[in-house]
C-alpha cells in the first residue's frame, strides 16, 4: 500500500494549450535506500510497462565489482535492458559530469525507440544531477594538487581530509562519505581551484524532464535485517574471492572505487588485518550509515516523491499512475 498519499498524477501548467511547445520528455524515477528491493520492482515496472533501466547506482558502474555491489545478475538484465551497468574498469573513476552526460545520453535513446526509462538507484547526487538539472563543477582536473590532497589522506588518514572539507563547505561534507576519497578530493580540489564551495557550484537549472518520482521504504528494523542478510549473502557467493580476483587483475585497495563499503574490509580479511566476523560488523555499521545518509537525500516530506511500502507493494496501482503519467504527457504532446 502506499504511504503517505495514493499514485496520482495531474496536468502541469505545461500542459494547456499555448504551452506545448514546453513540454518534456517523461522521465520514471525509482528511489530508496539500500537494500529496499528496488531491483526486482523496477524490473516488473519495466516489463509491465515496456520499459528500459537507467541505472543511478555509482556502485555498478565498475567491471568486476558484482557481488559486492548487489548488481542486478545476468537474468535480470536479460529480462530489461539496463544502461549504464559495467561501463568502466575499476581504475577508470567516472566523475559525476560523466554520469550526467551519459544518462541523459541513454534517456533520450529510450525515448527516440517509443520506450519509457526508469531511473533507479539510491545515489541521490546522481540521481539529482539528472532529474534537478545540475550543472557540475567546470573546475579542471588539477593533477598536482590533486595527488598533495591524495598524500595528505594516505598519511593523516581519509578522515582528517573530509574534517578538512568539513571546515571549508560544511554541505558537501555533510552529502559526502567520509570514505568516499575520491570525492573528498574532488570537492577541495575544486575550492582550492577556483575560492568557491563545492556546494555552492553545483548549479541547479530546472529539469529536462516531466517526472514521476516513487519511493520505496521499509521499516528500519526490517530494512537493517535485509542489511545483514545482503551481507551474509554476499560471503556466502563468493565476496572474497571476487575482491582476490579484482586484486590479482592488479587492482589496488587503494583505488577509490575499491573503499566502496565490503571491498575494503574485504582487503583487509585477505591481508589478515581483519576476522572475517569484524568484516562483517563492520560492514553492517557502513551500510546503516550509508542508509540514513540516503535519506537526507530522498525525505519522507518531499511533496514530489510517491512513497511506498516496499513490502506492500500494489504493482497494479504503480502501473496505472505510470501509464496515466505517460498517456497525460503523450496528449500534452499532441496538443
Amino acid at each position: 500500500m502506499s504511504s503517505g498519499k495514493p499514485l496520482h498524477v495531474t496536468r502541469q501548467a505545461s500542459d494547456v494549450e499555448g504551452h506545448t511547445s514546453n513540454v518534456k520528455p517523461p522521465l520514471v524515477v525509482i528511489v530508496g535506500p539500500t537494500a529496499v528491493g528496488k531491483t526486482e520492482i523496477s524490473l516488473q515496472l519495466a516489463e509491465r510497462l515496456g520499459g528500459e533501466i537507467v541505472s543511478a547506482d555509482s556502485r555498478l558502474f565498475y567491471r568486476g565489482m558484482d557481488i559486492g555491489t548487489a548488481k542486478p545478475t545476468l537474468e535480470e538484465r536479460l529480462r530489461i535492458p539496463h544502461h549504464l551497468i559495467d561501463v568502466s574498469n575499476p581504475d577508470e573513476t567516472w566523475s559525476l559530469a560523466v554520469f550526467q552526460q551519459a544518462a541523459a545520453a541513454a534517456i533520450a535513446d529510450i525515448q527516440r525507440r517509443g520506450k519509457t526509462p526508469f531511473l533507479v538507484g539510491g545515489t541521490g547526487q546522481y540521481v539529482h544531477a539528472v532529474t534537478h538539472g545540475w550543472s557540475p563543477p567546470a573546475a579542471l582536473p588539477d593533477a598536482a594538487l590533486r595527488k598533495v590532497l591524495e598524500e595528505l589522506a594516505k598519511s593523516r588518514g581519509n578522515d582528517w581530509l573530509h574534517q578538512r572539507l568539513a571546515l571549508l563547505d560544511p554541505p558537501a561534507a555533510q552529502a559526502i562519505d567520509p570514505r568516499n576519497l575520491r570525492r573528498t578530493v574532488r570537492a577541495l580540489e575544486v575550492v582550492f581551484s577556483t575560492g568557491r564551495r563545492f556546494s555552492d557550484q553545483r548549479g541547479q537549472g530546472e529539469s529536462p524532464y516531466r517526472l514521476l518520482t516513487i519511493g520505496l521504504i521499509r521499516p528500519r528494523p526490517v530494512l537493517y535485517a535485509r542489511v545483514d542478510a545482503r551481507i551474509e549473502a554476499m560471503f556466502a557467493a563468493g565476496l572474497l574471492d571476487e575482491v582476490r580476483r579484482l586484486q590479482g587483475k592488479g587492482y589496488s585497495p587503494d583505488l577509490p572505487t575499491m573503499s566502496a563499503i565490503g571491498y575494503r574490509e574485504c582487503a583487509l580479511v585477505l591481508r589478515g588485518e581483519l576476522s572475517l566476523e569484524d568484516a562483517k560488523v563492520q560492514m553492517r555499521k557502513q551500510t546503516r550509515t550509508f542508509v540514513r545518509r540516503q535519506a537526507n537525500w530522498f525525505k519522507r516530506e518531499d511533496a514530489e516523491i510517491h512513497w511506498f511500502e516496499a513490502g506492500e507493494v500494489k504493482l497494479e496501482e504503480m502501473e496505472k499512475g505510470i501509464s496515466d503519467f505517460i498517456e497525460m504527457t503523450s496528449e500534452a504532446g499532441r496538443l
